[in-house]
């Protein structure tokens, strides 16, 4: 292990993309990775170690005092390599670590929440946080019914805050995955995770919302009726914003929700109160400049009027009521504003 430690563990190079508003301007998909030169050197030292934490002849109650807390945040700090032959390699050897040595589980959460922690509230710029999920991936997977509040905990102050970086693209899916794999296994959790993901939802990256859109529909295919009627309101708020939205795959990614069987399951459920949330938002679409979006808004309002006509026509006439209060407050508002300019002449005519 000392041998190792000397051989793996060191300082990394200072980020060619820095964070901050100097990240903004650099594509980090379009930038090749920054391959380490030692690697040749590295990669054996990385195998000897796999094949060490995988042995069978391994005894873990010996062996657990060399593979310590400091070695395993040793390896936690090396996930930031921009090689990712390298982080590939961690990623096996530390989830190797986990299911060999049970004693240090609850130090490995705590330490890769940690990482998480100085991720989104510090620096915003890690290279391994998909690798680390990817881990989480497995780890939440094995977890036993009923969850423990730490897990939940977990769930509540270090994967929903994943959402808030701008660099979400990167690793999103493995967050997803997390993060269903939750649902999947309390289905109460529902609600909160909707709830966060709404607080957490972009202002102004399209791209981050397409993205939100896509995990809602995830989390949405495993809701139950009991759980989706918490947070159906302001959720479908959000879906009529974007539904409004001029950016076309905002737009597009909203209403393929409907494409869902499960999802307009729910929705038919629920039509009473989500059908009033987006109706102006899809009637605003019938003109939107994209023509792949007003297909889908009709598709989308033939649904709901085959769901419930009666409905669908009373807010039609709604609609063509408010239509005609917005004209003549218009037209009032044009009168007053010509009465001003008018006496604001005859003011002018007086003084010459």
């Amino acid at each position: 292990m000392q041998m190792v430690a000397a051989n793996l563990f060191r300082g990394l190079p200072a980020p060619r993309i820095a964070s901050g508003w100097d990240a903004d301007r650099i594509d980090a998909d379009e930038e090749e990775p920054s391959l380490e030169p030692a690697w040749p050197h590295l990669q054996i030292v990385y195998e000897f170690l796999l094949r060490y934490v995988v042995s069978n002849d391994i005894d873990p109650k010996v062996a657990k005092r060399y593979v310590d807390h400091a070695f395993v945040l040793g390896l936690l700090d090396l996930f930031d390599s921009e090689d990712p032959r390298e982080r590939d390699y961690l990623k096996t050897i530390l989830h190797r670590v986990y299911g060999k040595f049970m004693v240090h589980r609850p130090f490995i959460r705590k330490a890769i929440h940690h990482v998480f922690y100085r991720f989104i509230f510090e620096t915003e710029r890690h290279n391994g946080i998909a690798e680390l999920l990817e881990i989480l991936g497995s780890i939440i997977n094995g977890f036993a019914l009923p969850l423990k509040d730490e897990h939940k905990l977990f769930l509540r102050h270090a994967l929903m805050p994943l959402h808030k970086p701008k660099c979400i693209a990167m690793y999103q899916q493995q967050l997803a995955y997390c993060v269903t794999q939750f649902v999947e296994k309390d289905a109460k959790l529902t609600a909160p995770v909707l709830q966060a993901l709404l607080r957490y939802w972009p202002a102004t990256n399209s791209q981050k919302e397409v993205l939100f859109l896509g995990e809602v529909e995830e989390i949405l295919e495993m809701a139950q009726a009991p759980e989706f009627s918490q947070v159906v309101i302001p959720l479908f708020r959000r879906v009529a914003k974007c539904l409004s939205s001029q950016h076309y795959q905002v737009a597009e990614r909203a209403l393929f929700l409907w494409n869902n069987e499960y999802v307009v399951h729910l929705v038919a459920t629920n039509r009473k109160t989500i059908l009033p949330l987006v109706f102006d938002a899809l009637e605003d679409n019938r003109n939107h400049w994209n023509t792949a979006v007003t297909s889908l808004t009709t598709n989308v309002r033939n649904m709901f009027r085959e769901m419930d006509a009666a409905l669908f026509d009373e807010l039609e006439a709604q609609g063509r009521e408010g239509e005609k209060a917005r004209e003549r407050a218009c037209a009032e508002r044009d009168a007053k504003w010509a009465a001003v300019q008018q006496a604001a002449e005859r003011a002018e005519k007086k003084k010459s």
